[in-house]
């Protein structure tokens, strides 16, 4: 039975892996293209073998397969995933490559059966939206040469994994000036979850635009939702219940600016006359809402354009001019925001 070859100084072969390993080439093949029925002893002490003399699958040539990009997010259902759909796809169609779509259930790390999976699909590359990889993980797609880029990463990254972003720190620090510009001192904010480094920034954003200000943070109006329509509209009715009510609220996705807006409307208050709202993210509904939402436009598309751009790169075997990348982000203001009350 003939090797397949792999890439490294001496030329290590599946044949030499397997006879370290002490197994027969085949099921090095099954754990190099994450098939299964290998035993897990057996799985680790092959991978050891592969790490320990730095295999590298050759890329394939040329064949009547599809190329294919997997594009993982963890979580799917809105239309900041759609965003991202399509500018992954805008890219993809100019290399002729399908597109393979894979949700984590709001997990932010793949599971096993997913992963072998993966492997055995043997796609041009990976996209990863706010969704990450271990160690393993990272290794074995190194050694069968499928590159990964992450978008909009969970947590902070290793140096050399490709990861494309954009400026929430800014955003966060935008949104929030904005508001202290218009005279709005109780400026309450709602983020995304704890776990997410996106949602993070934003915060620091926001706290060191009222730092520079001189405005004292309430500790009780800093909040954590989790980016969708509940969590806002849950926060922002607790929020505006109190004695002390914010006169505006940073909400860290548009979706969460719209359950604000529900919550402030059930309460009998006007937008903006008695509450300032702004956003994240820019989706296209924001502008159609009445009144029309002033939020920060993250550039979805172009990330997502981008990261695809970048896989391709890798899989042509070259390295992208930048690893890390994160795009502007931009202040759009409209009529959701206003001064405060007298």
């Amino acid at each position: 039975m003939s090797s397949e070859p792999g890439e490294r100084k001496g030329q290590v072969s599946i044949a030499s892996i397997a006879a370290e390993a002490g197994v027969s080439i085949p099921t090095v093949s099954k754990v190099l293209n994450g098939r299964p029925h290998v035993a897990p002893d057996t799985r680790a002490r092959v991978e050891s073998v592969i790490e320990q003399h730095q295999y590298r699958r050759r890329r394939a040539r040329q064949s009547s397969r599809p190329a294919l990009i997997d594009l993982v997010f963890h979580e799917m259902h809105s239309a900041w995933a759609t965003e991202i759909i399509r500018g992954v796809e805008q890219a993809a169609a100019t290399q002729r490559a399908a597109v393979v779509l894979s949700e984590l259930g709001g997990e932010h790390r793949p599971r096993r059966e997913w992963f072998e999976d993966l492997l055995a699909r043997r796609p041009l590359g990976v996209i990863l939206v706010l969704a990450e990889l271990d160690a393993e993980q990272r290794h074995q797609l190194t050694t069968r040469n499928i590159p990964f880029v992450l978008v909009d990463t969970a947590g902070e990254q290793p140096p050399g994994v490709p990861t494309v972003g954009s400026a929430n720190w800014a955003g966060g620090l935008a949104a929030t000036r904005h508001l202290l510009s218009l005279g709005h001192r109780r400026i309450a904010v709602i983020s995304g979850p704890t776990d997410m480094l996106c949602s993070r920034a934003r915060v620091d954003g926001y706290r060191s635009a009222l730092e520079e200000a001189s405005v004292a943070i309430a500790p009780d109006f800093v909040r954590y939702g989790d980016f969708y329509v509940h969590g806002g509209y849950s926060h922002g009715l607790d929020l505006l219940r109190r004695a002390d009510r914010p006169t505006a609220i940073f909400a860290g996705s548009d979706f969460q600016a719209l359950g604000v807006m529900r919550a402030a409307r059930e309460l009998g208050l006007s937008i903006p006359d008695d509450l300032s709202i702004v956003g994240y993210d820019d989706l296209p509904v924001t502008e159609w809402i009445g009144p029309p939402l002033t939020t920060v436009r993250q550039p979805l598309r172009e990330m997502a354009t981008t990261a695809a751009q970048m896989v391709f790169t890798l899989a042509n075997g070259e390295r992208p001019a930048n690893e890390r990348i994160d795009l502007a982000t931009e202040l759009i203001v409209r009529a959701s925001t206003s001064a405060p009350r007298a």
